[in-house]
């Protein structure tokens, strides 16, 4: 029984190291989207995107077996984080300084609600990644005394409860963080659209390898080539960014 216990635990740790991970794409898109609103709303909505991801995921334990088969929500979510980061880049590279002004001033006046809608969208395909996950790692468990929960073993079900508040907890983190970062370094606003797009590219590969699609094989997003892909790419946007950014104090003086 102890060693069953054990198994349990080490999982848990794992699972909360993984939606950690896991955690870093969904904080930086809430950052991202949120960015513009005043701080007091930022707040807000920072919390309300919590919020949402918490109702998100929990739903999605119950129906996991339906919402796995529902590639169109990952695939809407998708083509939404390649949407706003290729549009801000396209804004930032392509169109003239008039235009930019013109976007930034839309953008600012774009209201609370509307930003927290987006931020919903997000959360939804992020869900349904999170506890794909996280059901992977737990279904691999031995079976305990127990009752069955949400059509799970009691105790799978508590580590996947646990494992995804743990998540939430670290989004909530990283989504302030983030948006410390990028007020204090507004260079980065551009990576950070970059890095959002690159995570749509992510959530298209996951749903360009569900069984229904079959583009990629369904293992081919959990593989160690495009695993190693992802993060290289991510990283290296990340550091070459952080170099050529540079600090708000730093460009008030010039």
């Amino acid at each position: 029984m102890d060693s069953l216990w054990l198994e349990y635990a080490w999982t848990l740790l794992v699972l909360i190291g993984l939606e950690g991970i896991l955690s870093a794409d969904n904080a930086l898109v809430i950052a991202v989207i949120a960015k513009h609103l005043p701080d007091q709303q930022k707040k807000r909505a920072i919390n309300y995107g919590i919020l949402g991801a918490f109702i998100f995921r929990f739903i999605s334990i119950f129906l996991i077996s339906f919402m796995a088969n529902v590639w169109q929500v990952q695939a809407i979510g998708a083509a939404y984080l390649i949407y706003i980061g290729g549009k801000h880049v396209f804004t930032r590279f392509f169109q003239s300084k008039a235009k930019q002004k013109d976007d930034r001033a839309h953008k600012a006046g774009a209201g609370f609600w509307p930003t927290v809608a987006k931020i919903g969208i997000a959360d939804i395909a992020f869900a349904i990644d999170s506890v794909l996950a996280a059901v992977a790692l737990a279904v691999t468990l031995p079976d305990t005394a127990l009752p069955q929960f949400g059509g799970l073993d009691g105790a799978k079900f508590t580590v996947i409860v646990i494992g995804t508040i743990a998540g939430l907890i670290l989004i909530k983190f990283a989504a302030n963080w983030f948006i410390q970062l990028l007020d204090k370094r507004p260079g980065l606003e551009t990576v950070a659209y970059l890095i959002v797009a690159w995570v749509g590219v992510k959530l298209a590969v996951i749903t360009l390898s569900h069984k229904k699609v079959g583009v990629f094989p369904e293992s081919f997003p959990h593989s160690t080539i495009w695993t190693i892909i992802f993060w290289g790419v991510l990283i290296s946007i990340a550091v070459i960014g952080w170099f050529i950014s540079g600090k708000k104090s730093s460009q008030k003086k010039k």
